[in-house]
């Protein structure tokens, strides 16, 4: 008894690394590797991603699924029913190791007027599992599979017509990671590009349906991150801390848009080629297919807000393919000064640009009915219009474009503002004290669309509270 006492220290140190040994083994048939225990996988909706998987050794992991028909609002009053897998666009970010035994539950809601399926691009199998899992409302259909390839995947639903299921929302990322798992970083996030087709024009307020023809043409609507305008902008902004190092999982839903991710004012540091193995480094703009994926990461040097966009970029800017990321912390002036200086250079003398025309410009069906409504869709038109030279909070840009909150140079002559919108403005002029010299493009908008936008920002950040109509619109334009 003593003897087994004495040496039961030894017989745990050799037990233990056993079990260590094991759990590092390495297998170059990843098929080979063998499961332990059950675990019911964390599903999280985007921007979030479950926590990493660490050093765990693969298990046959239980992924639970719900299909949901939903109506939901893609911008200000447009409505779309969206079809989504977990409730969310995109669907809920499934997070595996290499080796997983993934034991698939896809639950087709009762209230749900489809049958669906999914396809995830990390099968190995027919159809990506689609073939196993045609689910009609009401119904639940179970496979299983084992996670072979690391990588990050896109899945989404193959049930005919299968663009038009993707293009309504259905589509998602699964990642596997390698043995050992991904090294870790301060902050991860996840986002999905998809582009969008209505029967609506852009902005065409109420429920729309979904376009076909538009979608064969590939002449989208919306082209949006997370599902919609604004679904990682203002309070939903994305956020780190100087010093640390953020990593985003991208994909691109599609279904017909191959996207140009780019975060303005950063660079990657990695990238994960399409998701797979093989990494880049030191990249601007990093293309993803539809129906493919991308893991970049980077660290955040300096504060601020840095403005993610896919890169065709009016897409950013008109159809809202438009997030932010916000950083706090202290500035580092060797890495980014911020304005040293303004000086006057006139190498050709004034008057250099020009002012751009166009005479086709489409007035709204739908007018506001209210002042409620005017600030609603004058917030719209504002963000997809004017955002980027006045920015969120009116603030302007320093010694560029003058701010419009509490603008003296605004609120003293509101027929003035009026014109600058209708037909532009070029040459100098004093706000608040300070000059500017720039120019105002004649803006391609309706004169309802007009009244709505002033209307917005002369009840915002400390302005006159004066309210704009079509009709003080349609008078300054028949002056001219």
């Amino acid at each position: 008894m003593k003897t087994q006492i004495k040496y039961l220290p030894l017989i745990i140190t050799l037990f233990l690394f056993s079990c260590f040994k094991n759990q590092e083994k390495h297998y170059e048939n990843t098929s080979k590797i063998p499961v332990s225990r059950e675990m019911v996988a964390e599903l999280t909706s985007p921007p979030n991603v479950p926590t990493p998987v660490g050093r765990r050794n693969a298990k046959k992991l239980i992924v639970k699924m719900e299909i949901l028909e939903k109506e939901g609002e893609i911008t200000n009053d447009v409505r779309y029913v969206y079809w989504t897998f977990g409730g969310t666009v995109p669907g809920s970010f499934i997070r595996t190791r290499v080796g997983d035994e993934v034991e698939f539950h896809l639950q087709n809601h009762p209230e749900n007027k489809l049958p669906h399926n999914i396809d995830l691009h990390a099968v190995t199998g027919p159809g990506g599992g689609a073939e196993s899992s045609f689910v009609a409302p009401g119904h639940e259909k179970v496979f299983s599979f084992k996670t072979l390839n690391p990588g990050l995947y896109v899945y989404h639903c193959a049930t005919a017509p299968v663009g038009m299921h993707i293009a309504n929302g259905m589509y998602g990322l699964i990642l596997v990671e390698p043995e050992g798992g991904l090294p870790a970083v301060d902050k991860e996030y996840y986002i999905m590009q998809g582009d969008f087709y209505t029967k609506g024009a852009n902005g065409e307020r109420g429920l729309q349906p979904f376009d076909m023809q538009k979608a064969v043409d590939e002449k989208a609507d919306y082209v949006v991150f997370n599902g919609k305008v604004g679904a990682l902008t203002g309070d939903n902004a994305i956020t780190a801390k100087v010093g640390e190092t953020v990593r985003l999982f991208v994909g691109n839903g599609g279904p017909g848009l191959v996207s140009s991710f780019h975060v303005i004012g950063e660079i990657f540091d990695k990238v994960h080629i399409e998701g797979g193995k093989q990494t880049n480094e030191n990249v601007q703009t990093t293309l993803i297919p539809a129906g493919g994926a991308a893991i970049v990461e980077f660290k955040v040097d300096v504060p601020g807000t840095f403005i993610l966009v896919d890169h065709s970029i009016f897409r950013a800017f008109n159809k809202g393919a438009l997030g932010m990321l916000k950083v706090e912390g202290e500035k580092n002036k060797k890495i980014y000064s911020g304005e040293i200086r303004d000086d006057i250079y006139l190498p050709e003398g004034p008057g250099i640009q020009s002012m751009p025309t166009t005479d086709e410009i489409v007035e709204s069906e739908i007018p506001a009915k209210s002042f409620d409504e005017q600030m609603k869709f004058g917030k719209q038109t504002y963000m997809q219009t004017c955002f980027a030279c006045h920015q969120s909070e009116g603030q302007g840009i320093p010694n560029a474009f003058p701010p419009l909150a509490k603008s003296d140079y605004l609120n003293a002559d509101i027929n003035r503002a009026i014109d600058i919108v209708l037909h532009g403005k070029s040459g100098e002029i004093t706000v608040n004290g300070e000059k500017y010299n720039s120019v105002m493009t004649k803006q391609m908008l309706s004169s309802e669309e007009i009244a709505n936008v002033l209307t917005y920002v002369y009840n915002s950040w400390g302005n006159s509270k004066k309210v704009v109509t079509t009709s003080m619109v349609e008078n300054v334009k028949n002056k001219k």
